[in-house]
């Protein structure tokens, strides 16, 4: 990995070189992303699988690689099972309605863990309004680990789909989803596999994991805003209908009724994001040219580096000590045995040029359980180094002097 490659490093704010701490939110782009995305508007843009010229011709074969890129990165069983989508919130939606419509009735039960973001909480209430299920979550043992024994309490007759989140994007901790896959499993009941924050991270093999649905998104890693994945068992995505209507998911089209294109396309209705799918391979070479080894090694060097030296200036750091994927949340204490709120916190490290997430991180059943109005949070990428997390060390330093 070449730092350089990433042009937005250079760049200063409030007069400090940036620190770049927020990768959960977003990742920056290397400098072969940028460029594919350019490639693509200057050379070949086209609208796929509709024409027989050749830039069309061109732009379909780019997208199709692209695919075949993913399920390999994941290790799918065929790149039919890849559905591109927006993004991880996209790819969740699409998985609640077109489960929900295919499976879900009154009464069923859904179950999700106490961590997860609301992109896996709110497509599962909307679709329990919709046809009167129960959405349940699996509480937190003290130390904000998924209770086991809760989660196996839970798997009824009734319960019909398990989704959580294989990397908490408040806390960091790594679930543990091969053992929830399992217990699952065991009752015949599917589960679907939040991987927003932990594919960008760790490999992620779908057939090892044995999981029936995986999201994520491009742009945690290193890829474009606007694309995404679904990754489905062929099994399932042939059993589910359509959640979009429209171009591309067709076979044909009569006044007296539709019928649906194969898959993956009978889930990617309209002119999909091609560039962005193009650019999205690029990232997977970008990483997979660095390698997981390095990647999972630096980047749990630089959260356990963080983590220490948080908790000797007497941070509360939340889930301390529990394997984390390059993202730790945390608090400072205040003189009167509260706590100094988080955006005062990320303001005034913003004026030292140090990027952070500050909130309730789009996970607002957790913060409530923590008891607190939001965390700061820092996360790491690929090309952080301990010299990011010194400079956000001595401004955390200042702003809490400048705070008491």
């Amino acid at each position: 990995m070449n730092r350089d490659d990433f042009a937005i490093l250079k760049e200063q704010v409030h007069g400090r070189p940036l620190v770049y701490l927020d990768n959960a939110a977003t990742s920056q782009k290397p400098r072969q992303v940028v460029e594919a995305i350019v490639e693509a508007y200057s050379t070949w843009n086209s609208n796929i699988h509709r024409g027989v010229h050749h830039l069309s011709q061109v732009a379909t074969a780019h997208h199709e690689e692209a695919r075949k890129a993913v399920a390999s990165f994941i290790n799918a069983r065929s790149s039919d099972e890849i559905v591109f989508t927006k993004g991880t919130t996209d790819s969740l939606n699409a998985l609640a309605f077109s489960f929900g419509e295919a499976f879900i009735h009154e009464g069923d039960e859904i179950i999700v863990s106490g961590v997860e973001h609301h992109s896996n909480i709110v497509p599962w209430q909307m679709l329990c309004a919709r046809k009167k299920a129960v959405l349940k979550h699996v509480p937190l043992r003290e130390d904000l680990t998924f209770d086991m024994e809760a989660f196996e309490s839970m798997l009824s007759e009734r319960a019909k789909i398990v989704s959580v989140a294989q990397v908490s994007n408040v806390l960091g901790i790594i679930q543990p989803v091969e053992q929830i896959i399992r217990l699952a499993h065991e009752r015949r009941i599917p589960v679907c596999i939040d991987g927003a924050q932990s594919v960008p991270h760790m490999p992620v093999d779908v057939q090892e994991l044995d999981c029936d649905f995986l999201a994520f998104s491009g742009h945690k890693m290193y890829a474009p805003t606007g694309i995404g994945v679904l990754y489905g068992k062929r099994e399932w995505l042939e059993k589910l209908p359509p959640h979009e209507g429209g171009g591309e998911m067709i076979e044909h089209v009569r006044w007296e009724g539709t019928s649906y294109n194969e898959l993956p396309y009978k889930f990617e209705a309209g002119t999909p994001n091609f560039v962005g799918s193009y650019a999205l391979h690029k990232a997977l070479d970008y990483i997979q040219a660095v390698g997981w080894e390095a990647i999972e090694a630096h980047e749990r060097e630089l959260t356990e580096y963080c983590e220490r030296q948080l908790l000797e200036m007497g941070c509360i750091v939340y889930g301390a000590g529990q394997p984390k994927a390059g993202v730790i949340s945390f608090n400072v204490p205040s003189a009167l045995q509260t706590i100094i709120h988080p955006f005062d916190i990320g303001t005034l490290l913003d004026q030292q040029g140090v990027a952070v997430r500050t909130g309730h991180h789009c996970a607002e059943p957790l913060i409530d359980y923590l008891g607190v109005p939001g965390t700061v949070r820092v996360s790491f990428g690929l090309y952080n180094e301990k010299n990011d997390v010194d400079a956000f060390i001595a401004a955390l330093k200042k702003a809490k002097l400048m705070l008491f």
